[in-house]
């Protein structure tokens, strides 16, 4: 398995992972999920807290910026093997980092995984879903060297 990731900078923060890196935490999510897949194509967009607020209201209906959002592809493009697209926000990113005493590459990588997540299907919404998502975030930081992000 392995994720394209075409990676585009729209924010004026410094500290962004290389390509190669959500390269490596896309497709370790992806190898997870669907290991039959051969090839998969995923855009990240890094935002600034401006642009993150107005997708987050034009999308979610909810005020101010976010980590992370995600778009799935709509069913036509599957064949395709594009899983979609996330936004994130590398100013939120960084403040939560911070605030969580969490080494930023790592936020970094449990963003991307669960963002990846979100565009597989995966949701938070009901506790059991939570969980399950929770625990594939744990195994697959795990994989890739990273502490439990909910310890």
């Amino acid at each position: 398995m392995i994720v394209t990731v075409d990676l585009h900078n729209a924010s004026n923060g410094c500290l962004i992972p290389l390509r190669k890196h959500f390269k490596l935490w896309a497709t370790a999510t992806m190898t997870m999920l669907a290991p039959e897949h051969k090839q998969q194509q995923l855009c990240i967009r890094i935002v600034d807290e401006e642009e993150s607020a107005a997708l987050n209201h034009q999308y979610r209906h909810k005020t101010g910026a976010t980590n992370i959002l995600s778009f799935p592809v709509p069913a036509q493009l599957l064949a395709a093997n594009v899983l979609g697209d996330l936004a994130i926000c590398a100013a939120v990113v960084e403040r939560e980092a911070a605030a969580q005493h969490k080494k930023l590459d790592a936020h970094w990588a449990h963003l991307t995984i669960h963002g990846v997540l979100h565009l597989n299907g995966f949701d938070h919404e009901e506790a059991k879903d939570a969980a399950r998502m929770e625990e594939l975030e744990i195994k697959i930081l795990a994989e890739l060297g990273y502490n439990d992000p909910y310890q």
